[in-house]
């Protein structure tokens, strides 16, 4: 019985530190996505580096200066951060701006997921 724990804690060890190691979920490149903003489509490329987020950035919008100004200070590091949209919240008062580059990302971020 202890040569079987043993063994086993070795595999679940083995497979904690392959999966640490790993090179991140997205297969490198350049993405791009589009969403729907609150003044018509927005356009992002996402660039994966080493499997993991590295960069967002609006390619084309016709969103209010000001509220990309927010999104791209607020938003767009969070989702670098969490390496995904899932959790990020809109910024307030650009929430239509929000969920247009969300959802550009996550389009972006289909064609790049292993």
């Amino acid at each position: 019985m202890k040569k079987i724990t043993a063994i086993l804690s070795t595999i679940v060890l083995s497979a904690t530190i392959l999966v640490g190691c790993g090179s991140g979920k997205y297969t490198d490149g350049t993405y791009t996505g589009e969403g729907q903003g609150a003044s018509g489509a927005i356009k992002v490329e996402v660039k994966v580096e080493k499997g993991k987020i590295l960069e967002v950035n609006l390619v084309e919008h016709n969103e209010t200066k000001t509220l990309v100004d927010g999104v791209k200070e607020n938003l767009v590091p969070e989702i670098i951060e969490k390496q995904s949209t899932e959790g990020v919240e809109a910024i307030s008062g650009a929430t239509n701006s929000s969920k247009g580059v969300i959802e550009a990302v996550n389009k972006a971020l289909e064609s790049a997921s292993k």
